[in-house]
């Protein structure tokens, strides 16, 4: 069996001519005390409640938590990174005043933790550097991760992944889906839409890109993970994207390869040719930073968490649905085949098809698989909102969601 094959068997199975999505895994996640783990530095423990904070959209304290942090953080680096709090960051002086160390030691460790290991954030503030915590996910992983060539992964990345996969695989993120809080979307591929008359500049590529000057390029994190697990899927890597001003950062730093808008635009379609499919940040602005990864529903987080635990609630509703001729249709399962999502479930022997709308992402692959039929065609949903022009306006939309989630979780484990 090919890697692509293996890949794909993790989200659609075959049974008796039924094709479909495999069953929703269950979440094994186990929330513990802080007090269950006596062997653990107190700078660890300290930190790991940081992490778990459901503003950070963080695991309940857990043995696959713990064994992250440590990896994460020295006891040192612990020290200081204990005094963070989540959305509010500190400066070196700050950090040094709290762990009572001189800055010129403080300041050092903490732009090795921003620059080199990337598990924090930073930013100039009035000409003094504020250090943040990110969530795990989206956040930490893929800053880290973020890599030009595998060759430049060291052992501690290829042991984070390690560590990351197997909190990710607890689950616990679903109690994060309860309620929608979209902040991204995933563009139709070119070939399904490219004539349909109600598409949109914003639903094209080629649209999308026009509004930047300027772009980057680096290997997608996810499918690097899977690697290193021994589960890739074989699919291209090099196609994560980043738009905007802060390209040039990256790309300075090592973490991408400029490239220009044609390359940017040559990658997307190489990555849909491929059977990937391209997801936006939800907005519209082409002011800001922003990026685009092109997705397999086997190694994407993002849709992983759909294709394994049935969670989309981060995925805004697609601007197009497939729509199925049961007349034209001949039952042969290309499309349930195709689809990244397992949103298709045909038998093959009794000629039933069924359409699972909430795991669709209105990719279209389904459609570009039933080229011979020409059994599927791309319609409007009803449900469609248009994404918000400004990252403001998306925080603003996604806010009430976020919070709520965040609350409901707290007071699940509190």
């Amino acid at each position: 069996m090919s890697r692509e094959k293996e890949a794909r068997s993790r989200i659609i199975q075959v049974k008796s001519g039924v094709i479909g999505p495999v069953e929703a895994k269950t979440r094994k996640v186990r929330s513990k005390t802080l007090g269950d783990y006596p062997e653990v530095a107190s700078a660890h423990r300290e930190v790991a409640k940081l992490y778990s904070s459901p503003l950070l959209v963080g695991p309940p304290i857990c043995d696959e938590l713990m064994a992250l942090i440590r990896h994460m953080f020295t006891e040192e680096e612990a020290g200081l990174v204990r005094h963070l709090r989540p959305l509010f960051g500190k400066s070196a002086s700050e950090l040094a005043r709290d762990e009572h160390r001189p800055e010129s030691e403080v300041g050092p460790i903490m732009s090795r933790l921003a620059f080199e290991k990337r598990v924090i954030i930073s930013r100039e503030k009035n000409g003094t550097r504020i250090f943040y915590l990110m969530p795990i996910v989206p956040g930490t992983f893929e800053y880290s991760m973020m890599r030009a060539s595998m060759d430049s992964l060291t052992d501690w990345n290829r042991r984070f992944a390690e560590l990351f996969e197997a909190l990710w695989e607890t689950g616990y993120f679903v109690d994060y889906s309860r309620y929608a809080s979209p902040i991204v979307r995933y563009v139709p591929v070119g070939q399904a839409i490219s004539a349909h008359p109600m598409a949109l500049p914003a639903d094209q590529m080629e649209g999308i890109l026009d509004r930047y000057q300027s772009f980057g390029v680096t290997n997608c994190q996810c499918r690097m993970a899977e690697e290193i697990m021994g589960r890739g899927c074989g699919r291209p890597k090099e196609n994560c994207l980043m738009m905007g001003p802060w390209t040039e950062v990256a790309v300075e730093r090592g973490w991408h390869r400029k490239v220009s808008r044609k390359e940017a635009l040559e990658i997307k379609l190489e990555a849909e040719a491929a059977g990937l499919v391209n997801w936006m940040v939800w907005e519209e602005s082409g002011q800001t930073t922003t990026g685009s990864c092109s997705c397999c529903g086997c190694c994407c987080h993002m849709l992983r968490t759909v294709t394994e635990f049935n969670a989309p609630g981060n995925i805004a509703p697609p601007h197009f649905l497939p729509r199925m001729d049961l007349v034209k249709c001949s039952y042969c399962g290309k499309c349930a085949i195709a689809c990244p999502m397992g949103a298709i479930r045909m038998d093959t022997k009794a000629k039933t098809y069924e359409h699972l709308i909430l795991r669709c992402i209105g990719c279209g692959l389904c459609k570009v698989a039933c080229e011979k039929e020409k059994a599927i065609s791309m319609e409007p949903n009803r449900n469609y909102q248009a994404p918000p022009p400004t990252m403001r306006s998306l925080l603003l939309r996604s806010t009430p969601g976020y919070i709520r989630n965040a609350w409901s979780v707290w007071r699940k484990f509190r």
